[in-house]
């Protein structure tokens, strides 16, 4: 299933990397919140998605001994969103365990399995979600929060996949390599190149602006095999 997202998300990604080679505007999310893009009911389902994490566990599937509760919002609310609370060391260790997979499937698959992500996070439903959860965490008013918090962030982490998978994609993964050897037989070997990891990442993300600041370093780690981690 993974080899075929890349065919999925390859005309935004074909898009973005022209974008990138011309220096031209181009944009693959809009910024508009209006009802016209995403039609009558993407704000208000969005917002109840948001406020259904007040009071109750965030489903982040991370291994944790237990659960802190310490997040208020400028705007005076405390959102009582309870989040796991994460040994360092476990975290690390399942890391390193994940990066051989990860590091091996390859420029294609990482690029379509980020690809699909951002897909997913501009979903109507979604993108209204996050908007309201950047709203709520920086005090920022919606407006912004929706075009630095979704469209913004999403253009900045394409762009980062796109400058990544342009790099990976920059050389052959085999080459059959020949050299004459006079009367001999030439020399000849068959190399394979590989895309190689620097290792686990970190993103430190602002309370200012935490997606579109965060969103090209976890792209960009992401895509080129690093599993990652987020201090929000």
């Amino acid at each position: 299933m993974t080899s075929d997202l890349f065919a999925k998300h390859s005309e935004k990604l074909d898009s973005a990397r022209t974008a990138i080679q011309e220096r031209h505007y181009w944009s693959g999310y809009p910024e508009s919140p209006s009802p016209k893009v995403w039609g009558e009911t993407a704000a208000t389902e969005g917002k109840a998605a948001f406020q259904a994490y007040a009071t109750s566990d965030f489903p982040l599937d991370t291994p944790g001994a237990d659960r802190i509760t310490t997040e208020r919002s400028p705007f005076g609310i405390d959102l009582g969103i309870r989040y796991p609370h994460l040994d360092v060391d476990t975290l690390i260790t399942s890391a390193e365990n994940a990066l051989p997979a990860w590091r091996d499937a390859g420029p294609r698959t990482r690029a379509g399995v980020c690809l699909e992500i951002l897909d997913r996070l501009a979903q109507p439903q979604c993108t209204f979600e996050l908007a309201n959860a950047v709203q709520f965490t920086t005090g920022q008013a919606f407006v912004m929060a929706f075009q630095a918090g979704t469209a913004h962030a999403f253009d900045r982490a394409l762009e980062a996949v796109a400058y990544a998978y342009t790099e990976m994609s920059r050389h052959p993964e085999t080459a059959a390599w020949e050299k004459p050897a006079g009367k001999g037989d030439p020399l000849r070997m068959t190399k394979t190149f590989h895309v190689v990891p620097r290792g686990v990442a970190l993103v430190i993300a602002c309370n200012t602006f935490p997606t579109w600041n965060s969103f090209p370093g976890l792209f960009a780690s992401l895509v080129t095999g690093n599993p990652v981690f987020v201090k929000p």
